[in-house]
């Protein structure tokens, strides 16, 4: 164990403890194939006391005046923008964003998503009339109770900020079980909130893999909800583990994102769909990987897309720069391997990248930007998530068949537009079944919720809904007025 960090320890009830048993787990750095850390991973007696330990805090916690959480999270901010550097060391090595992108997107997805929950925060009215033909009657919002919060690997800070800020203002008590594979800024963001002050048994974190402690957490009687985000097979699971407690169960899940590109799209709509399917090297379930172009001017897409992606850089997180970095893990590589070969075996036209490493590469879990063109609708390529660098490009004739090929898909989460005909655009965003939808590159405002349907699940965070989705209303009738 010699030079790795000993991350063995974890939050519970306000203080750094010892697993009850050992159980320990490497983590490995995907842009080297060496293991950077040395985490533990629980057993069902150290869930337990997370999850007393949430227990106990929330009956105080749950009554405490929205002011005090409120200065909680600001102070939680403030250490947050303070440690960034050490958060994005820990983002590169545990799952190889580029020490850039690390910093620049990565951090500071999770201080945008703060920011913007005290601000909705501010706002929000925890007592509200049911209207003005009921006076007396109230809809209160109030905690759920102990959450278990269950986040993934490809944007750490994104999702434990979604979760965890939003538990804590609504008057929850939690317990994070972060990524296996990406354990190490969630055990920065610990060290945050310990230094923020919040009180014992509020927040508490728990390392494990799905089987034990999710299971655990999904299972636990005295876990009043699950939020997840991560795969539909593992939302599945969780819903059906979930069952027998009737818990509330929050899951966002994968997505199979179509961009539609019209002939009147602007110049740089191919460009700029192609960069986001890229970006973070494809491991972002709301990615447009499926490039719908009209059929006049299809040829030039397919050229287009085929030069983003030879003219993308791979490279190592360490480095400084706009490259791309590795994908997360070995069983991922091998994943987008036989994915990127199915595509070939199916008949796709490969345009760009293919199997295997980068020219120049010799280690680390790098995979070639990809483009396929010519693929139909019903390939295993554009029918299931990939979760790498890899673009397929299908043809349409008109806007019918567009709706038609992008909702014909198990996933609902983020669709986008490119057309300058407003009308056009309005038209097909209101058709698109999924939970977003983003047209000529323009990002959702801030606050707005994330979220999709189908079998992307049905979560909504960020932003006054994301607060909601963290508590239960209540109707009350014969409300004293004064």
């Amino acid at each position: 164990m010699t030079g790795l960090l000993d991350k063995r320890k974890f939050y519970i009830d306000g203080q750094w403890v010892d697993p009850v048993r050992a159980n320990d787990l490497e983590v490995i750095d995907p842009s080297t194939e060496e293991a950077v850390a040395v985490i533990s991973l629980g057993d069902r007696a150290d869930t337990d006391r997370a999850v007393a330990a949430a227990k106990a805090a929330f009956a105080d916690w749950s009554l405490t005046e929205p002011a005090e959480r409120l200065r909680h999270v600001e102070r939680i901010l403030e250490i947050y923008n303070r440690r960034a550097p050490d958060m994005a060391w820990a983002i590169s090595h545990e799952m190889g964003a580029p020490q850039d992108m690390s910093l620049g997107d990565q951090v500071a997805a999770g201080t945008y998503h703060i920011q913007n929950f005290i601000n909705a925060f501010k706002e929000f009215d925890f007592i509200r009339p049911l209207g003005d033909h009921a006076p007396t009657s109230m809809v209160a919002w109030e905690p759920v109770g102990v959450v278990g919060l269950i986040t993934p690997w490809n944007w750490p800070m994104n999702q434990v900020t979604l979760k965890v800020i939003p538990a804590i203002l609504a008057g929850d008590t939690c317990v994070l079980k972060p990524s296996e594979i990406a354990p190490l800024s969630s055990m920065v963001f610990a060290e945050i909130v310990d230094e923020a002050g919040l009180p014992k048994g509020v927040f508490n974190l728990v390392n494990g893999d799905g089987p034990g402690v999710g299971t655990q957490l999904s299972t636990h009687k005295d876990v009043d909800m699950i939020s997840f985000t991560g795969s539909t097979r593992a939302g599945i699971a969780i819903t059906k583990a979930a069952a027998d407690t009737l818990k509330k169960v929050v899951l966002e899940l994968g997505g199979k994102g179509a961009n539609i590109v019209f002939a009147d799209a602007d110049d740089k709509a191919v460009v700029r769909g192609a960069r986001h399917c890229f970006y973070n090297s494809g491991q972002s379930c709301n990615a447009p990987t499926r490039m719908l172009v009209e059929r006049s001017i299809y040829d030039q897409a397919v050229e287009t897309a085929a030069r983003v992606a030879q003219e993308t850089q791979v490279a190592s997180a360490h480095q400084p720069g706009k490259h791309i970095g590795p994908v997360v893990s070995k069983l991922q590589w091998d994943r987008i391997q036989d994915m990127i070969q199915k595509g070939i075996d199916e008949g796709a036209r490969l345009v760009a990248g293919g199997t295997g490493l980068p020219e120049g590469v010799n280690r680390g879990y790098f995979v070639r930007p990809t483009v396929f063109a010519d693929v139909s609708n019903d390939m295993t390529i554009a029918q299931q998530e990939i979760f790498g660098p890899v673009l397929s490009i299908i043809p349409f004739d008109s806007e019918e068949q567009a709706i038609e090929i992008a909702n014909d898909t198990p996933y609902g989460l983020t669709n986008y537009v490119q057309s300058q005909d407003g009308a056009r655009r309005n038209r097909v965003a209101r058709r698109l079944r999924s939970g977003m939808v983003e047209m000529n590159g323009q990002s959702r405002g801030a606050g707005s919720a994330f979220g999709g349907v189908k079998m992307s699940g049905r979560a909504r965070e960020g932003g006054v809904m994301g607060l909601e989705e963290f508590m239960d209303s209540k109707a009350i009738s014969g409300w004293h007025n004064d």
